[in-house]
């Protein structure tokens, strides 16, 4: 099977899959999401991926109508169905379906899961500079929550994709810098790596956690606290990392030339991500 698509114990060709108009998602984009890649056939940091899916649908109070083991046991069998095992595996969880009203509906979640098509080498191509632009960050204020509700994310990302960018980078009033439209945003600055705090302003990001676990590896110092967009445009470095795109560096924001200037640094880590999802996933 090229794609497949599963609903509440259903699944097939992913194209051909529909879900009930009354699906909570429908009405308020009532739910929360988690993805990753796959290489041969291995979900990479699947028990991360999890616990965040978790601890995002706890946080909006959505009953799971499965437990961890049972959807990693889930995700793990449909993988086994596809013709490929190099794919990005998207997981989702409503809550519930019913006439629209704001009030929660009774009983469990609506479980959602896709499985399409991803070359491992786009996953780790961490050599292939991109352009970034900046906007201002007026997104609401529980980012650190994984949920459906992407409006301004989506806004953001087509004024990237207009602009001939791969993503736009947040900024608050005041020009703290918080986070990409669908990645975490870092710098390096003088051989430390700078990462915002994971506080309300941010999702806390599984590549994040690895960009971190990597510094520490290779005794790259790190430090999480916010930084601005004067010390963005300044930094010998940008580096922005989420699930689907382990690692990238910039080398436009804004159309200024931005980065280049770490030696081997930014290779060092970009070689340990790399060495690390094609280890794990071997």
């Amino acid at each position: 099977m090229k794609r497949l698509g599963y609903y509440n114990g259903t699944f097939g060709p992913l194209e051909e899959m529909t879900v009930p108009m009354n699906d909570r998602a429908s009405w308020f984009g009532d739910g929360v999401y988690d993805a990753g890649p796959c290489r041969n056939f291995h979900i990479f940091a699947l028990d991360e991926h999890v616990d965040r899916f978790f601890r995002s649908a706890a946080a909006l109070q959505i009953e799971m109508p499965v437990n961890k083991n049972e959807l990693k046991d889930l995700l793990n069998s449909l993988v086994r169905k596809m013709d490929t095992g190099n794919l990005f595996v998207y997981f989702q969880v409503t809550r519930g379906a019913g006439i629209r009203k704001h009030a929660f509906t009774d009983g469990p979640g609506n479980l959602w899961i896709t499985l399409n098509p991803l070359d491992p080498a786009d996953v780790c191509n961490c050599h292939t500079a991109v352009h970034l632009i900046t906007t201002e960050d007026t997104r609401y204020f529980h980012c650190n929550v994984k949920t459906l509700n992407l409006i301004p994310s989506v806004m953001a990302a087509q004024k990237a994709e207009e602009a001939g960018c791969a993503e736009a980078v947040f900024y608050r009033p005041g020009g703290r810098v918080t986070e990409c439209a669908h990645s975490n945003v870092h710098i390096l600055k003088n051989g430390t790596l700078f990462t915002a705090p994971t506080d309300n302003l941010i999702l806390p990001g599984i590549a994040r956690a690895h960009l971190l676990r990597a510094c520490t590896a290779l005794g790259i110092p790190f430090r999480e606290e916010a930084f601005t967009l004067e010390e963005l445009f300044d930094a010998d470095e940008i580096i922005i990392s989420s699930s689907s795109r382990l690692c990238r560096h910039a080398d436009m924001i804004d159309g200024r030339p931005a980065g280049g200037r770490t030696g081997d640094l930014y290779d060092r880590l970009c070689n340990y991500l790399t060495d690390e999802f094609y280890d794990s996933t071997r």
